[in-house]
């Protein structure tokens, strides 16, 4: 982490990190902010955080901040609200047999073999194919970790893994991961509309799935939920279909 920081009246210090390679678009360098990882009341303030946009990876809470760059948005889904598409309804009928399990946080030589296939699959030479145990545990675990793993079976077989924060009134996806070769089964479809069933049956108010991104494949997908909520910096708004949300591809402050 870099020198520069800033304290707020809450006494929660931040800080931003010095430039590294963004991970969606590969031209850029990107930075983030983040909530101080020594802070031992950084579990409590965590449910906050995700209110202010940040999300957490391992131990660290962070929140993209680029110097000419506003492309992540941090989105999430108000639970009640939500109404399939039929895309999504199709998918919920595609994968009626696969059965849902919540697991406490901890890696199972299963889970870590699923997830090593699925990074050879998915990110070949990203810097990530080699995860181990340890690395699983770091990145998707922590070690305060306020998450469960939602299992996705089919007759026995694990198909998918999402990591989910619990907070008191939320749910957080942290990482889904699956099996490869599946992928017209819409499994990381799937796991999110479980992740809302999971979310209505206990009245909690919102799913946050992350950072959305104007024009990136990858993150496209989070823009089929509806109605979609997005924070501007200072507020949660509705993303619209037509709405040219400040902070796309490409532009700066």
């Amino acid at each position: 982490m870099g020198a520069d920081s800033m304290q707020p009246a809450d006494d929660l210090r931040l800080f931003h990190t010095g430039e590294h390679p963004c991970g969606y678009w590969p031209e850029r360098s990107a930075r983030d902010l983040v909530l101080d990882p020594r802070d031992p009341r950084l579990p409590a303030f965590y449910p906050n955080a995700l209110g202010w946009g940040f999300r957490r990876s391992g131990d660290i809470v962070y929140r993209p901040h680029c110097l000419h760059c506003r492309a992540c948005v941090a989105v999430r889904i108000p639970v009640q609200d939500f109404q399939p598409d039929r895309s999504q309804r199709r998918c919920a009928a595609r994968n009626a047999q696969v059965e849902s399990r919540i697991a406490a946080a901890e890696r199972t030589q299963e889970h870590l073999a699923l997830y090593q296939r699925y990074l050879a699959a998915r990110h070949p030479g990203g810097g990530m194919d080699d995860h181990g145990a340890s690395e699983f545990d770091q990145f998707l675990i922590g070690s305060w970790s306020q998450g469960r793993f939602l299992e996705l079976r089919e007759h026995g077989r694990l198909l998918a893994v999402a990591v989910t924060d619990v907070v008191p009134t939320a749910l957080s996806a942290v990482y889904t991961f699956y099996e490869p070769g599946l992928e017209a089964r819409g499994l990381g479809t799937l796991a999110v509309l479980r992740q809302l069933e999971w979310a209505r049956r206990e009245s909690r108010k919102h799913l946050y799935l992350g950072y959305w991104i104007a024009g990136h494949r990858k993150m496209d997908y989070k823009r089929r939920f509806r109605p979609l909520e997005a924070f501007d910096g200072k507020r949660w708004r509705n993303l619209q279909d037509d709405q040219a949300f400040p902070g796309g591809p490409g532009q700066d402050y």
